[in-house]
């Protein structure tokens, strides 16, 4: 017996909210083909591979990380991706650090052929909008320093979505 979204205690009903250093570490996914999967997040993406079990799973990051992302095809090999109007992962964010290392993203998606799906700011964010050989919706993004979020008169978060300029995006360079 499952437990009903109107039973769930929140912490605005008087819950205690979750620690503030909690934070999301990683996402498996489930796709059809490792090395297809494989081509788009370490071949496009820049991620490294860290471990592979065959044609089964591979574990992939960066920086040293055991692992951001899991593709696996336990119970996926060779399937096809979710119908549209039915419920899953809308998308994973893959967060870059700085402006210029999402711009340099943008350049490899563009220099591999892929469609974006979309480009917004949001106003704390800037991001990108498209989907692995899966259909699996991908952003990538990057968050503006906290100081220079958008705020309301009353001091309350204001997020928005607007057309992402892509130009200004590709203008920027990295210094790495």
């Amino acid at each position: 017996m499952g437990t009903r979204q109107n039973d769930i205690k929140r912490p605005q009903d008087g819950g205690r909210p979750i620690s503030q250093g909690v934070r999301i570490g990683h996402v498996h996914l489930k796709v059809a083909n490792i090395k297809r999967a494989l081509g788009f997040y370490c071949g496009v993406l820049g991620f490294e591979l860290v471990v592979r079990l065959g044609s089964e799973a591979a574990f992939i990051s960066t920086g040293g990380y055991h692992h951001h992302i899991g593709l696996n095809t336990w119970e996926s090999r060779g399937g096809s991706p979710p119908a549209p109007g039915t419920t899953g992962l809308y998308h994973l964010a893959i967060l870059y650090p700085t402006r210029a290392e999402l711009s340099d993203a943008l350049r490899r998606v563009i220099h591999a052929g892929i469609q974006l799906d979309g480009a917004s700011d949001h106003g704390v964010s800037e991001a990108l909008y498209l989907r692995d050989p899966d259909e699996n919706g991908v952003e990538l993004c990057w968050d503006r320093p906290r100081d220079k979020w958008p705020h309301l008169p009353d001091g309350r978060l204001q997020m928005f979505t607007r057309a992402l300029d892509l130009e200004s995006l590709l203008a920027e360079t990295s210094e790495t």
